[in-house]
């Protein structure tokens, strides 16, 4: 798979140094936002990072766990994210567009398609996510439950290196 080289925290900040001057009104966030990357790999990272700045991916799906093992509050509608690539280079500022907090099984077919993975479909979502959450879950501390909490999240592309 290969191991993530670090983000670059520093071009992230020079990034969103540049959206807050080209959009005050939106880059509201007195703080500077997380800086993350889609996957546990960088080929998935730029797998789904492409699939983003291609304007098919428009929602993810993180555990509650993987906030609170990283010390890292809940977005809020409208708060924004950097989006980094498997190399840790940061590519798109993501914006926030709705949140909210259920299990596997509340997934919808709507919600799979926008996620933009596989063939988009509902049950190839279910699968490709139980495999990805088996397999980091371990890395949390804990067990692959269809009990646990997720963030179904969907975004914006606000802006792009």
């Amino acid at each position: 798979m290969g191991s993530m080289e670090p983000v670059d925290l520093t071009a992230a900040a020079e990034m969103w140094k540049a959206y807050q001057s080209a959009h005050p009104d939106l880059a509201t966030d007195n703080e500077m936002p997380s800086v993350e990357r889609f996957g546990d790999h960088p080929a998935l990272s730029d797998e789904l990072l492409g699939l983003v700045i291609d304007g098919e991916k428009r929602a993810t799906a993180t555990l509650l766990k993987e906030f609170e093992a990283e010390g890292q509050q809940l977005p809020r509608i409208g708060s924004h994210w950097i989006a980094c690539d498997g190399a840790g280079r940061p590519r798109a500022i993501l914006r926030s567009t709705e949140l909210r907090i259920g299990t596997i099984d509340t997934a919808d077919a709507a919600f799979a398609y926008d996620e933009a993975e596989d063939d988009r479909s509902l049950d190839a979502w279910l699968l490709g996510h139980r495999t990805y959450w088996n397999r980091i879950c371990p890395s949390l501390g804990i067990e692959w439950s269809d009990d646990l909490e997720i963030l179904f999240e969907r975004f914006t592309v606000a802006w792009t290196a």
